[in-house]
């Protein structure tokens, strides 16, 4: 099992973790709250910015730098997996501090308090190798699947910048997550996938011969940032600051080698020291 692919074990794991983090949650005060618990909110199905690994543990790139920040400022790391439908809900009660977890800023402007961008991203298409769809045009009457709540569904729907490619598909279908729309793309249920392109190229890693990424004929160029309840600078500029410290001691490079073959490159990294 490729790294990243929850197996049964992992999924048991997994729920004994998330319960164990909700039964934290009810006694340990976040950040904001005035506590010491730095309680990130993330997507566990969303790879290699946060996932599940075969041990059951969780892993990610955007995890492993909530922990550098949280050990910068004595905080207790907290990771709390949502439901990113009610990813809003979460923020405004106070049960999570951020949301970091390859979260697109770009349409979502006025709707938190962002950190500086951090990362490029682009919005990509995948498909099978065997599919004859070699750009955007090739997807007219065809089947698309992509994220609930996704940047990249987003961008397809009405209003979208990319709403009338969009219109022209047979359909646009929205899954819980990018594992169930690979396996949906792999089988021919679907004639393609729109996600992130490194969570693209993590998919698609050990599997090139089954898909292709359209990364010439990308749907859009974005960046990700981390999430504060609106209004929350002082939490904001703390993370911040303790992120731009680590790009300045090499940390933040460090951190991304290790997911380098899930498809981070820390040339896509933009945020100053």
């Amino acid at each position: 099992m490729r790294r990243g692919l929850i197996g049964a074990a992992a999924l048991l794991l997994a729920a004994g973790a998330l319960t164990t983090l909700t039964a934290c949650g009810s006694t340990d005060q976040a950040v904001s709250g005035g506590g010491d618990h730095f309680i990130v909110g993330f997507d566990q199905n969303f790879p290699p910015y946060g996932y599940v690994n075969d041990d059951g543990d969780f892993a990610g790139f955007d995890l492993d730098l909530a922990a550098e920040v949280a050990k910068r400022n004595d905080w207790q790391i907290q990771y709390k997996p949502i439901n990113w439908d009610n990813k809003d809900q979460e923020l405004n009660s106070g049960s999570i501090d951020c949301i970091w977890n390859g979260f697109t800023i770009e349409g979502r402007e006025d709707g938190y308090t962002w950190t500086e961008p951090y990362m490029d991203n682009s919005q990509v298409i995948v498909v099978r190798q065997d599919s004859g769809i070699n750009d955007l045009a090739g997807l007219k009457g065809k089947t698309v699947m992509a994220q609930v709540d996704s940047a990249a569904l987003h961008l397809l729907e009405d209003g979208g910048d990319q709403a009338e490619l969009g219109a022209s598909f047979k359909a646009l279908q929205q899954v819980p997550d990018y594992q169930s729309a690979f396996l949906e793309l792999e089988q021919g249920s679907v004639d393609a996938v729109a996600l992130d392109l490194p969570v693209a190229k993590f998919q698609v890693s050990g599997k090139t011969d089954t898909f292709t990424i359209l990364e010439d004929d990308p749907l859009s160029t974005e960046h990700y940032g981390v999430g504060f309840k609106l209004g929350n600078t002082d939490l904001r500029d703390k993370v911040q600051t303790s992120l731009k410290a680590m790009v300045a001691d090499d940390a933040v490079e460090q951190i991304a080698a290790k997911y380098a073959d899930q498809g981070i490159d820390f040339q896509s990294w933009i945020l100053p020291a």
